[in-house]
């Protein structure tokens, strides 16, 4: 079966939505925000719940102080900005004062990765996952499209503890249907696949589902798999499809070093070793420009994704 991608939405609308939501859930919900909430769509959150939305200006690292204060209190807190001042200004109160002492606080940057496009490299964030896997005891999840993050937004609303919820800021495609049903510890297998696995997460998996229509018809078989937690990531799940596979192929939106890539590479050592190629940025800076030509320039479309995995089933 082939899915129809034709049908794009933000994530961060989702985002925004399910706010809105969670706020008659959780009336000791607080949301912060840097300025950028028309951005993040925290604002839906704010026009519904002004006194207890919190917009705390152009101050990353006191955004996540803010946030760490608000938890110690009591509060479930939402703390947003973009991804690259987020993850990067607010890397030393997210680890000292968040994740140090496990507070219930849920960090959710958008506009992350090479998409964000025409801003440039001092916006395109590929490191923040590596930077948030680093921090002891901090779960990542990252969303495929729209109904992925109103599952995820829901999901970690009801764990206490810090999370990292990485968003974009291009429209995704639609993969799943309205209530579809996820194990968001257990990755998606999205289309199924005999001769090459293909890992992905976030705004790449919709290029991965491509890539595999496009094997297909070169006769080879390839799983797509959704990779929604990057940490902690189902390390049994991994080796199940490297044994069923072969061979391993990861794409992301994030520098090969740390991100997905590195997650699965590590399962894969030490519980099935596979050939393997990571899809990804490698070891440079982003560059100004549209967000497809300028994945396009990076190498990490579907293309791409194609080329990898003959690469890998040629050295099974």
């Amino acid at each position: 079966m082939t899915l129809d991608l034709s049908r794009k939405r933000h994530t961060r609308d989702a985002y925004g939505e399910t706010l809105k939501e969670l706020g008659g859930i959780y009336p000791e919900m607080v949301v912060l925000d840097a300025d950028l909430s028309c951005s993040t769509k925290t604002c839906n959150f704010a026009q519904k719940y002004p006194d207890r939305f919190f917009n705390v200006g152009c101050q990353e690292q006191n955004l996540m102080g803010m946030a760490a204060g608000f938890a110690v209190e009591g509060r479930l807190v939402f703390a947003s900005c973009f991804a690259m001042f987020g993850a990067g200004r607010g890397w030393e109160q997210i680890r000292n004062s968040i994740a140090y002492d496990a507070l219930n606080v849920k960090i959710v940057l958008t506009h992350a990765g090479l998409t964000v496009g025409p801003d440039g490299s001092s916006h395109q964030i590929i490191e923040d996952i590596s930077l948030m896997r680093a921090i002891p005891g901090m779960r990542i999840m990252i969303p495929s499209d729209f109904e992925s993050t109103r599952a995820i937004i829901r999901h970690i609303a009801s764990k206490e503890g810090p999370f990292y919820v990485r968003l974009s800021r291009e429209k995704t495609p639609d993969i799943y249907e309205e209530g579809f049903s996820f194990n968001l510890l257990e990755p998606t297998t999205i289309v199924n696949g005999s001769d090459v696995a293909i890992f992905s997460t976030g705004f790449l998996v919709a290029e991965a589902i491509k890539a595999s229509y496009e094997l297909a018809k070169a006769g080879v078989s390839a799983k797509v798999v959704d990779v929604h937690s990057i940490k902690p990531i189902n390390g049994k799940f991994v080796a199940k499809a490297a044994k069923e596979t072969g061979c391993i192929v990861t794409v992301e939106e994030h520098s090969i070093f740390g991100g997905l890539g590195s997650s699965v590479a590590e399962e894969l050592v030490e519980r099935y070793p596979v050939p393997m190629k990571r899809v990804g940025v490698r070891d440079k800076f982003g560059i100004s420009g549209p967000a497809l030509e300028v994945l396009d320039a990076y190498e990490i479309i579907s293309r791409d994704i194609v080329k990898a995995a003959l690469e890998v089933v040629k050295r099974k």
